[in-house]
């Protein structure tokens, strides 16, 4: 190599070092020749670094702007685009990296797991190009009002990549899809805490920040945490339908009846009649009966609203499981993706049993969904709540391995918790939650509800050590609250999920819970874990704040406790 060309290339790797270790000023003012060059350079290597400092991955998000850095811009708004804009580029060529892999997959649940992983990729596709318009078609005040949209769908892509990576358990496709994914899960992350640290972004490139609120928005949020009527992204519209329905006065466009009663005989054909493009609610009622089918209310399904006739008598049932050689994702009896689905009086199972282990009831995935008077019974893995907000009132859910799971937003409030006989050899855990990354807004909650085991579990309770959850991933995050625990909870509360993994980076509490299984003074001394004692600090789990509940919430028409009892 020519020396002048090593000279160069030194230069210019300084350059993108200098971004991340804050040694770039010193490096252009080497070079008296060219002052207004090494400003424009000086410039905009501040304006990358100010714009990549909250990242974890600084030198994949400096290499994510150098084509906006070298236009020499200095337009935060512009090289946040760009840093969006590569992201979804990747996140689409990890598509392809997927299928490439896969092709070495011989058996065929390692086939359908990346049959799986394309599908998931391809929602993280569309979820991320709906952050990357809001980013690209606002201004960036617009962006930190919108701020906890972006987190929640920014939070859903690295769901949908890391259930991908999950579902592969042949040990070198694991690591190879792994290592596919990995700029895309980078960025992905990088992009997640560029939106988080919005706020600080337009402080340091001196924008304005307008105050929020006024003395009246601020009494009126008071009064909304003061009151607890319907979950508050409802609108009066949906509020007016559940109240019809529960006057039996509501006219649904669609019946289901397995005796012929009603317009279809199958849910699936009742699902099937939705138009393309439907506005507002599309309302199926089921009437009571056993449906054997595997259903799935897709991402095009909007604000669908599905009632049966108690969740008893209405059960959709099925007995997918792992041991049958399904991956987890597929085993569902009853998905749901497109967003604000309603469901009230269903009831969801999987029969397989603990001896099929992984083989989930009810896979949630719809964003702002709400479940009211409804059952989920199965052992392992009976409820997944996989991504997006998600709210849960006087509902039972039933299981035994960490039979409440997920990466969502989730508060399950006023309900029935029953911890089930598993396996001879097993454990019972409540919850497992699977927050990979420390700025996802995800976590479960769980509120006012009482968690007890089943009658045929009752005689042996304290033979089977039973948990409030185990941390599935790094960033783990479960609050329980106000709730009543049986006496068959352990002593220590939780459990690990592997020797030392996500001990300290998790983050688990309770706050004046009650009943045998809630003394706190032998729980686990993890530094993740926390017994809450300020109500303010417990507030912040409440369904309001932790689910942006005012922004949908009340629409669905869904009574739920606003705040924390007095």
């Amino acid at each position: 190599m020519k020396a002048g060309k090593l000279v160069a290339g030194v230069v210019s790797v300084l350059l993108v070092v200098g971004v991340c270790i804050g040694v770039i000023v010193g490096v252009t003012n080497t070079s008296k020749s060219h002052d207004n060059d090494d400003d424009e350079i000086s410039s905009t290597t501040k304006s990358v670094a100010a714009i990549c400092d909250s990242t974890d991955y600084k030198n994949v998000c400096v290499n994510s702007l150098r084509a906006a850095a070298k236009n020499g811009t200095t337009d935060p708004k512009e090289l946040i685009v760009a840093a969006f804009g590569s992201t979804l580029e990747e996140i689409k060529s990890s598509v392809g990296k997927s299928r490439d892999i896969g092709q070495g997959a011989k058996d065929p649940q390692q086939k359908m797991a990346f049959d799986d992983c394309k599908d998931l990729l391809e929602y993280a596709i569309e979820e991320f190009k709906a952050s990357y318009s809001m980013v690209g078609d606002s201004d960036l005040h617009t962006v930190n009002d919108r701020v906890a949209d972006l987190q929640n769908w920014l939070s859903a892509v690295i769901s949908y990549q890391q259930t991908c990576i999950d579902g592969v358990t042949q040990e070198d496709l694991k690591n190879q899809i792994s290592s596919g994914l990995l700029n895309a899960t980078q960025l992905t992350s990088n992009a997640l805490a560029i939106v988080s640290a919005i706020s600080g972004i337009l402080t340091t490139f001196n924008i304005p920040v307008p105050k929020v609120g006024n003395s009246t928005t601020g009494s009126r949020k008071l009064l909304e945490a003061k009151v607890g009527r319907y979950p508050s992204w409802f609108t009066g519209a949906d509020r007016r339908l559940l109240a019809a329905q529960a006057r039996g006065q509501a006219t649904p466009n669609a019946v289901v009846a397995k005796d012929g009663s009603g317009k279809y005989r199958t849910i699936a054909a009742a699902l099937a009649s939705i138009p393309k493009n439907n506005k507002g609610r599309y309302v199926i009622y089921v009437k009571a009966g056993v449906y054997d089918e595997y259903l799935t209310v897709t991402k095009d399904q909007a604000n669908v609203f599905m009632y049966g006739d108690g969740p008893r008598r209405t059960m959709i049932t099925g007995k997918k499981c792992f041991t049958d050689g399904i991956t987890t994702f597929k085993t569902a009896s009853f998905s749901t993706m497109g967003p604000g689905f309603i469901a009230k009086s269903m009831g969801f199972q999987n029969t397989a049993g603990p001896q099929g282990h992984q083989a989930v009831a009810l896979r949630v995935q719809s964003d702002m969904s709400a479940f009211f008077n409804c059952r989920m019974d199965g052992y392992q893995d009976t409820l997944y709540v996989q991504t997006h907000r998600q709210f849960y009132r006087n509902c039972v859910i039933s299981g035994t391995v960490d039979f409440i799971f997920g990466d969502s937003s989730a508060v399950i409030q006023n309900s029935l918790i029953i911890l089930r006989k598993p396996m001879d050899g097993q454990q019972n855990t409540v919850t497992a939650h699977g927050r990979t990354d420390k700025r996802e807004t995800t976590g479960l909650v769980i509120h006012n509800c009482r968690i007890v085991p089943e009658q045929k579990l009752y005689p042996v309770r304290f033979q089977i050590p039973s948990f409030l959850g185990r941390p599935w991933k790094e960033y783990s995050r479960t609050v329980i609250m106000e709730s009543t625990l049986g006496d068959l909870i352990q002593p220590t509360g939780w459990m690990p999920w592997n020797g030392n993994f996500a001990l300290d980076t998790l983050y688990y509490a309770e706050y004046a819970n009650r009943g045998p299984g809630a003394r706190t003074g032998r729980r686990v001394n993890w530094k993740g874990f926390k017994v809450i004692t300020n109500r303010n600090e417990a507030m912040q789990f409440t369904v309001g704040p932790f689910l942006r509940s005012s922004q949908w919430l009340e629409a669905t028409g869904v009574p739920h406790m606003l705040s924390l009892r007095a």
